[in-house]
């Protein structure tokens, strides 16, 4: 549908379409809105994880229940009855979860194929999955016969099936930045195709990566909740406009960066309107080269729940995750990894390297402090630590807020 759509009026055009659908007919066959039915979309609840999941079998048309769910995963199943079943690959208890449909199935491997792998009618495909988990999504893709896939899992190493990976010789590969990162470190692979998916796509990252596969890195913006951009052939990411509506909340400590409201008008199963999401972008006012009138992504900085919340001489002050990150990069061009956790709200850890200098470390903590403290925060002791370990089974996270409470 993304290339019908040639100017923001057709995608203006498109969604209100759409919407008056999916908000007329659609939303009220699940009971959660069964009392909403003057069709304006600004009139539906804001909802997010903990809300879905404690109302679970009333979100969904066939009223399947979280427990149903989480018993058949736990089993190793992906179906219940007609529906396919998933769960997100965040390591914490409280894991999203989805049910769809077939028809849903298809349809969104029809958006991501014409998104990621347009030619795909014409080319045949060797895709290399390196992600933390498979499931009935992935497994759908190798019903075009346009594809060979093959699933190498992250909880295992990558080190456990890096050579069989080099024997499969993928012309394309989807995988996490921290894994792309060490393959291209390692060498030996020359994808066509390389896309970072499951966490955010750092520009530390995307520097290494591009110059050791001498390819353009081309991010996918997909949640539990949903597929919401895919990154264009001049590595921009767009918003997945045609399928879903995005709405914007300020975020909290930020004039440039926005929580996104998601409501995927293309899903009739489990209903998903007016869904906060924990991300942060940066919105770009610039057309893309690539001429997609789909609303382009400047960046993805973080997770609103890593916010840091910091002592100042009045009320704690915000500090958003790009701050924070600005400050560690800019004060040396030799920083290539890093970590900074919020430990308490005058506590923060600052990792570095092992190769780097103690006196570097000294340069960047002034660095972050100064930063901190134009933000407003006061007396933040920063403690420095040398050596990173890259977490394979969990999301890698460089700026993190340990302490809380969460933000309201």
């Amino acid at each position: 549908m993304a290339r019908t759509l040639r100017t923001g009026e057709d995608v203006l055009r498109w969604r209100r379409l759409r919407l008056k659908h999916f908000l007329s007919r659609t939303i009220q066959r699940v009971p959660f809105y069964a009392s909403y039915a003057d069709g304006e979309l600004g009139n539906l609840p804001i909802v997010d994880k903990a809300i879905l999941l404690a109302n679970f079998e009333r979100f969904n048309t066939m009223g399947t229940t979280l427990e149903e769910v989480r018993a058949v995963l736990d089993s190793g199943e992906e179906r219940l009855g007609k529906l396919i079943v998933g769960q997100s690959t965040g390591t914490s208890g409280n894991r999203g979860v989805f049910v769809i449909s077939d028809v849903e199935r298809f349809t969104w491997l029809g958006v991501m194929l014409a998104k990621t792998l347009p030619d795909i009618p014409w080319v045949r495909h060797k895709v290399a999955l390196a992600l933390p988990g498979y499931n009935q999504l992935y497994a759908s893709a190798e019903e075009t016969r346009r594809l060979a896939i093959r699933f190498f899992d992250l909880s295992l190493g990558v080190e456990s099936w890096r050579d069989e990976l080099l024997a499969y010789a993928p012309d394309t590969i989807v995988a996490p930045p921290k894994v792309l990162r060490t393959l291209a470190e390692a060498g030996g692979l020359q994808p066509r195709n390389v896309f970072s998916g499951a966490e955010v796509l750092d520009p530390l990252d995307r520097a290494i990566i591009e110059a050791g596969f001498g390819e353009r890195v081309r991010e996918i913006y997909m949640a539990t909740e949903g597929l919401f951009g895919v990154a264009c052939s001049h590595g921009v990411l767009h918003l997945a406009e045609d399928v879903v509506a995005f709405e914007w909340e300020p975020s909290p400590g930020s004039s440039g960066l926005f929580t996104p409201l998601v409501t995927d008008f293309t899903r009739s199963t489990q209903i998903m309107a007016r869904y906060r999401m924990n991300d942060l972008l940066k919105l770009s006012s610039v057309p893309c080269a690539c001429g997609s009138p789909l609303q382009a992504v400047a960046c993805i900085e973080g997770r609103r729940d890593d916010i840091f919340l910091l002592r100042s001489e009045g009320p704690l002050v915000m500090v958003t995750p790009d701050v924070i990150r600005n400050a560690v990069v800019d004060a040396d061009r030799r920083i290539q990894d890093f970590r900074v956790i919020q430990m308490g709200y005058d506590l923060i850890e600052l990792s570095l390297t092992a190769d780097l200098a103690p006196q570097i470390g000294e340069v960047v903590a002034a660095n972050l402090r100064r930063a901190l403290c134009e933000a407003g925060a006061a007396d933040i002791e920063i403690r420095l630590k040398s050596g990173i370990t890259i977490p394979m089974d969990r999301k890698l996270r460089r700026v993190q807020r340990q302490c809380r409470p969460e933000l309201t």
